[in-house]
């Protein structure tokens, strides 16, 4: 039995959808004009500035980043079972590989530590969330729901 590509796509665009609002609440928001200050204190040549086309690309990478998480969800539901539990497993894995990938950002004094753990934090409800609302929506082929 293979991966559901269709409902990978619609679990995977909810859950980008589901993350982008949080994001945009969390990190756009609350965290926003935090971070964009901090980053235009370390580094005004690197701080970019909230434009249509900046906007957008965040937005077009959380939908990636869903459909992403609903694809690691589904191989990893023949092992763990449907569910949230392997939800939540699949979006901890997406959120520690960031979460790695962005402590450069408080090595390089781009951010501080308390603002990286408080979008860490946005970030984690963000794909618990985006994992459970994917996963919701994700059915193997010829399975009912």
């Amino acid at each position: 039995m293979g991966i559901n590509t269709p409902k990978v796509l619609v679990g995977g665009l909810a859950a980008g959808l589901a993350m982008n609002v949080i994001g945009f609440v969390g990190n756009g928001y609350l965290l926003g004009p935090r971070m964009q200050a901090e980053m235009q204190a370390a580094a005004p040549s690197l701080s970019m500035p909230m434009n249509a086309t900046t906007i957008t690309y965040a937005v077009v990478t959380q939908f990636i980043v869903g459909i992403i998480l609903v694809v690691l969800y589904a191989a990893m539901r023949p092992r763990f079972g449907p569910g949230y539990a392997t939800s939540a497993k699949a979006a901890l894995v997406i959120w520690l590989l960031g979460d790695l990938f962005y402590q450069d950002w408080v090595h390089a004094g781009l951010m501080t530590p308390t603002t990286f753990c408080l979008a860490a934090a946005v970030a984690l409800v963000s794909l618990l969330v985006g994992a459970w609302v994917g996963g919701k929506l994700y059915t193997e082929p010829g399975a009912t729901i």
